[in-house]
């Protein structure tokens, strides 16, 4: 918290298309500083609970419970500088505590999504509290507990902590101990950070916009410091370099790292990005083809279909909802396949969000052997990824109830919004019309269309939290943002964003009484 408030001057917190400020922000500087005692003083609090206990085993258990519980509180403390500081979601609305938790979430989980409507406006947002919006991602890139793995370690459990900042198999044979694996990829990911922000300054963005944009595209987060997000700069250069950072953000770390020692061959052979760059190529394709079929906008030319249509695939992809497009008024096709896509995610051991690609390609293969055994029931064949065969049994059983999992979530999601949502909400941006006793019949099916949509937008705004990306379709989508839902349905979001980016069973076992009873 401390670290944003240098930009509370006027100085460091200049942006590239706005007027300069021109006074200190006091009430945000004060914000900044409770925000930061009062941390401090639930650390000591907390401290001197535990003061009698002098260590002993730590299971996969305990580790479970301080990745859950840590990212409660971390989305309950950093709620506190937004509520602090008076900052408004509007004008006249100052930010409730609730929607103060949900922009905290947000930056943690790296998702993006917000519910403030002008972030241009100091009046508003100060802009250290802004720095603080993309500090959070930063912070939350390779997950706070990873970071708390890197710096005090904690023996055998690191790596059931791993595993639960970042889920799905990883290639990690070549680093032996956990939390020399964190602090590898703690070192890989601030190098790209500050490598990014020099390339922004040099691209031409103050210092103040390429360290929030470098944040919100290296975390795969998505917040920017303008309202129409990296389209304010209409620059085919910056939108291009964001989209290779955006690709290696997504890539996971150990192949990075294997880069770096010169064995740059094993990325090649790797499965999962294998797939994940065929993925981006074969729908930025498609999206390009049907975009010009059907003369959406911005599909003009083929530079122009190509600049747009990829930028938005990979923005979907790795889960960071940075928009230059709004694809909320692409055809069909372009629409459905970037929701689809939002459930597919970066790959495991990125700081992408989302169920992993390397999830998608053992469901595939354990489908396929299932279908097998299906006409030949004596077969045995193993599971093999990148040649090498999967030898847990358990994986496939694991495999399958993770899908389940996220179905069941997304479907109970959706049913509570659809249901318990106002209606107001899904007609914020209709304009007031009299009310009629007859309606026509085109009035009828206006109506029935709009019911659709109500369908889709609620669809859309469940799986782009559940799976971190941000922006969604319809009253989610890259124009709008998130302040017109209900308390309720906010408080609902922070829990999906939060079973998004962190393993899914470890906030879910938080429920269950026999998870604290003492055995």
């Amino acid at each position: 918290m401390l670290a944003s408030l240098p930009f509370a001057v006027p100085l460091f917190a200049n942006r590239t298309d706005l007027e300069p400020t021109t006074s200190f922000e006091t009430e945000g500087a004060i914000a900044l500083i409770e925000s930061f005692l009062i941390c401090m003083v639930t650390g000591g609090v907390l401290r001197w609970i535990g003061r009698r206990h002098h260590g002993g085993p730590f299971y996969q258990k305990e580790a479970m419970a301080i990745v859950g519980l840590s990212w409660v509180m971390a989305t309950v403390l950093g709620a506190l500088p937004y509520y602090l500081s008076g900052t408004c979601t509007s004008v006249d609305h100052p930010i409730t505590f609730i929607e103060a938790m949900f922009e905290s979430q947000s930056g943690f989980s790296t998702t993006g999504a917000t519910v403030l409507t002008d972030v241009e406006s100091p009046e508003l947002v100060p802009n250290c509290i802004l720095f603080w919006r993309s500090w959070t991602h930063f912070l939350g890139g390779l997950g706070i507990v990873v970071l708390f793995v890197a710096i005090l370690g904690q023996g055998s459990a690191g790596k059931a902590m791993m595993r639960a900042e970042m889920p799905g198999p990883t290639k990690d044979g070549s680093l032996p101990r956990m939390q020399n694996t964190a602090l590898v990829f703690a070192a890989i990911y601030a190098t790209f950070n500050i490598l990014l922000t020099v390339i922004y300054k040099i691209e031409g963005m103050t210092m103040f916009d390429a360290l929030c944009h470098a944040f919100g595209t290296m975390a795969t987060g998505g917040f920017s410091t303008y309202n129409s997000s990296l389209g304010q700069f209409n620059s085919p250069l910056i939108e291009y370099t964001t989209i290779i950072f955006m690709i290696l953000a997504g890539t996971n770390f150990t192949l990075l790292y294997l880069v770096l020692l010169r064995r740059g061959g094993k990325i090649l052979q790797d499965v999962e990005f294998r797939t994940y760059l065929g993925i981006i190529l074969v729908v930025t394709f498609a999206v390009i083809f049907f975009g010009m079929r059907a003369g959406d906008g911005g599909f003009d030319s083929l530079g122009n279909s190509a600049r747009y249509g990829l930028f938005q695939v990979v923005s979907v992809l790795t889960t960071t909802g940075y928009g230059t497009a709004d694809f909320n008024g692409w055809n069909n096709f372009g629409r459905g396949i970037l929701l689809l896509l939002m459930f597919v995610g970066g790959c495991a051991g990125s700081t992408g969000g989302g169920m992993k690609v390397i999830r998608h390609i053992l469901f595939y293969k354990i489908l396929r052997l299932e279908i097998e055994k299906a006409h030949r029931p004596r077969v045995v064949r193993l599971i093999r990824i990148s040649g090498s065969s999967i030898d847990d049994p358990a994986l496939p059983h694991s495999i399958v109830v993770y899908f389940a999992m996220i179905l069941a979530i997304f479907v109970f999601s959706w049913l509570l919004l659809i249901t318990f949502e106002p209606n107001q909400t899904w007609s914020a941006n209709d304009s007031l019309s009299p009310v009629s006793t007859e309606l026509t019949e085109v009035e009828t099916e206006s109506q029935q269309l709009k019911a659709n949509e109500e369908l889709l937008d609620a669809a859309s705004a469940v799986a782009a939290t559940l799976n971190n990306i941000g922006p969604g379709l319809g009253v989610v989508g890259p124009t709008n943002n998130y302040a017109h839902f209900s308390q309720g349905a906010k408080l609902l979001f922070v829990w999906l964003m939060m079973l998004g980016r962190v393993e899914v069973f470890s906030v879910l076992v938080l429920f269950f009484p026999t998870f604290w009873r003492r055995v």
